[in-house]
């Protein structure tokens, strides 16, 4: 399947799905969210995908945010239908059943923060910058940055990043635990493909349903999600991957899961 404003390969049970704008700088409008909610639907159903890599074309940018200028002539009912559309497109990368790892390679400002906020977790390459300058334009994050962020890292450093709209390099988003880890520019790709294929070799149904109970949890008073645990572990013991994996160790063999 082509894409318009992406670029999509699979191979080794990744999907690396590349925000394909450059001359843009990979700027968010509703031909990109419409991609992405395509490309990730398509890949949600594809047997031969385990993964995803999302990052963006080019050495400048991941993705530099919204396309301003597209937003410049936006009528409020306009802009509520380009948020409603954000929003699919980020919670259905954020529920996206199999594990989705964020590269940043360049600018991540306002939409393409919020972007990467969506994935599982970051990887930045030395050259990224990670901000939510939107309220330099007189709005404010509407892709669920005001949300994702303060649960990521708190909610004075949030509020500090959006009130300020400061930019920061990648060693400081690593500091306030926005970014997993930095590498150099030309091992970012390689890097979260190994990660992902060490998470491929653990038990896919286990790994789906802890993101799952991640995800839910961490919108939960810790009792509800200390609950919501509870009433999820036992489904895992139903697996053939369970009984594989317990196997496995016992017999003192790598195991062969089957996601099932």
């Amino acid at each position: 399947m082509s894409y318009e404003n992406l670029i999509v390969e699979v191979a080794d049970g990744i999907a690396t799905i590349s925000v394909n704008r450059p001359k843009a700088l990979n700027a968010l409008n509703e031909g990109v969210l419409s991609d992405l909610i395509a490309a990730f639907s398509a890949a949600a159903t594809n047997p031969e995908v385990k993964g995803v890599l999302l990052t963006g074309a080019g050495d400048r940018a991941f993705v530099a945010g919204a396309d301003i200028a597209a937003m410049k002539t936006m009528t409020p009912m306009e802009a509520d239908t380009f948020c409603q559309l954000g929003h699919r497109c980020m919670r259905l990368i954020e529920t996206f059943d199999k594990p989705v790892i964020a590269a940043v390679n360049g600018f991540a400002l306002g939409g393409g923060c919020e972007l990467a906020l969506s994935c599982d977790f970051i990887y930045a390459s030395k050259a990224a910058k990670f901000g939510l300058p939107e309220v330099n334009l007189g709005i404010f994050p509407g892709f669920g940055g005001t949300q994702r962020l303060m649960r990521l890292v708190g909610r004075g450093v949030a509020k500090e990043m959006v009130f300020t709209a400061d930019i920061l390099p990648a060693e400081d988003a690593k500091t306030i635990g926005l970014v997993n880890k930095i590498f150099e520019p030309d091992q970012l790709l390689s890097a979260a493909k190994e990660t992902l294929k060490k998470i491929f070799a653990k038990g896919p149904v286990a790994v789906k349903l802890s993101k799952r109970v991640m995800n839910e949890g961490c919108e939960l008073p810790l009792a509800a999600a200390l609950a919501l645990e509870q009433a999820q572990f036992p489904l895992v013991f139903a697996s053939e991957d369970r009984v594989e994996g317990v196997s496995a160790f016992l017999e003192k063999r790598p195991a062969v899961f089957k996601g099932k």
